[in-house]
């Protein structure tokens, strides 16, 4: 499942992204020392165990030295009783002789072996594979073909479209970045280029360029709003990452205990509920504004990591956010309205346009300063002029409604090289 896209300009990527930071060697360490802890304490609840009831435990050592001294002491003990003497009974020196091969004395006693999912090499780490010595390379294939054919494969060249798709599947989630590339003969050709893990369900997406280490040089990076109150910032650039660049908001590390009360402590300007909508400021580049189902909207600051205001104009869920100028931003909620708050003005709420369904999405028409427009769940769509916001004709209605689908309308998109051309998507069934 698709739950949400983004475009991403030509040229804004880097032409081949760099690999993440393999872990230093003193996160190797403390990994290593949380996995010897929890054996530790395996082995602790396993001694109590055994303590408690000896019968109901069964230990495998696992090591192929002890199989053998086992099966030769078998063999001992059945030579040693299956000497006979000439009266039919059994030499009682041949059997005494016997047990005292099988070292009965000892038999309670554990002998130290290797673990049973051990490779008797311990437990080692290396960085990459060049720095394995147990790893033996071939040299008659070492021509550098592979090598070549892995950094073309993961160029991505001008002409190239980059697309990237909040995605899931059987419970995992993650940010496909995808490449459309056309062919040789002129065909077009699309693959995934690399996944980004994510910890939740996807539910928006906001390319950004902004550079939080260094406003002034431009990067290439995505905003996601999932089902968690955190807003996580990851860098298309860098492949093989597992941990966004920074995240925006969510539950506090940090435990407040209180008394007589049970919840989550969030983070100081956090949202409460899911992230429903972003939408980034071209211009003031380090703005980034978020919907949410906890019925706010915020205003974030890239720069800093912190919310600067939190917008309360709604009565029920938000589900759309968009920025009409540097300084108008819209919001379109499940109450059935579309409010403008003018951020000069202290995030005070300008206006507001009642529609007939719940607000699916909103989106600002690049070809008229204007205009924007809505899709409803009743599968309508409606443009508004905002200059009907301070006339006094005709106030809040929109200039003209299409009755696009017969469901709700999840998204739409401006063809941004065709004026007037709009893009519908409808939920589909299937």
């Amino acid at each position: 499942m698709i739950s949400a896209m983004s475009w991403v300009p030509r040229g804004a990527a880097k032409s081949v992204p760099i690999e993440a930071e393999p872990p230093t060697k003193e996160e190797i360490e403390e990994a290593m020392k949380k996995i010897a802890l929890g054996r530790e304490a395996g082995s602790d609840a396993d001694d109590a165990d055994g303590d408690e009831d000896d019968d109901a435990v069964m230990e495998v050592d696992g090591a192929e030295d002890e199989e053998v001294d086992e099966v030769a002491q078998a063999k001992a003990a059945a030579k040693a009783l299956g000497t006979k003497s000439s009266s039919g009974s059994a030499a009682v020196g041949d059997v005494s002789d016997g047990l005292a091969e099988l070292n009965m004395d000892a038999y309670d006693d554990e002998e130290d072996g290797l673990e049973l999912f051990s490779t008797g090499l311990g437990d080692l780490y290396y960085k990459s594979n060049e720095e394995d010595p147990y790893i033996i390379k071939n040299e008659e294939d070492d021509d550098g073909e592979d090598d070549d054919e892995e950094i073309e494969d993961m160029t991505i060249k001008p002409t190239d479209i980059v697309i990237v798709c909040a995605h899931n599947e059987d419970e995992f989630n993650s940010l496909q970045v995808s490449i459309v590339e056309e062919l040789e003969d002129g065909d077009p050709n699309m693959f995934v280029h690399h996944e980004v893990p994510l910890s939740d369900f996807p539910l928006c997406t906001a390319w950004m360029d902004f550079n939080r280490q260094d406003g002034e040089q431009k990067g290439n990076f995505i905003a996601v709003g999932t089902m968690d109150p955190t807003i996580e910032i990851w860098n298309l650039d860098v492949v093989d990452e597992v941990e966004p660049h920074y995240v925006l908001g969510g539950v506090s590390k940090k435990k407040k205990k209180v008394k007589g009360k049970k919840g989550k402590t969030y983070k100081k300007g956090s949202h409460r509920s899911s992230v429903l909508g972003l939408a980034w400021n071209t211009v003031v580049r380090n703005a980034l504004a978020s919907a949410s189902a906890d019925k706010t909207v915020k205003v974030w600051d890239l720069s800093a990591g912190k919310c600067l205001v939190t917008l309360q104009h709604h009565d029920d869920k938000v589900q759309s956010v968009a920025w009409r100028s540097p300084e108008v931003l819209l919001s379109g909620s499940f109450d059935r309205t579309i409010a403008m708050t003018d951020m000069k003005d202290s995030g005070q709420c300008c206006h507001k346009w009642p529609v007939e369904a719940d607000v699916e999405s909103l989106v600002c028409d690049p070809h008229n300063e204007h205009s924007f427009v809505v899709s409803l769940e009743n599968g309508m769509v409606q443009v508004f002029d905002i200059r009907t916001a301070s006339s006094n004709s005709n106030p809040g209605q929109p200039i003209f409604t299409l009755h696009a689908h017969e469901k709700a309308v999840s998204s739409i998109s401006f063809a941004p090289s065709t004026p007037n051309f709009l893009r519908l998507v409808q939920l589909t069934k299937w």
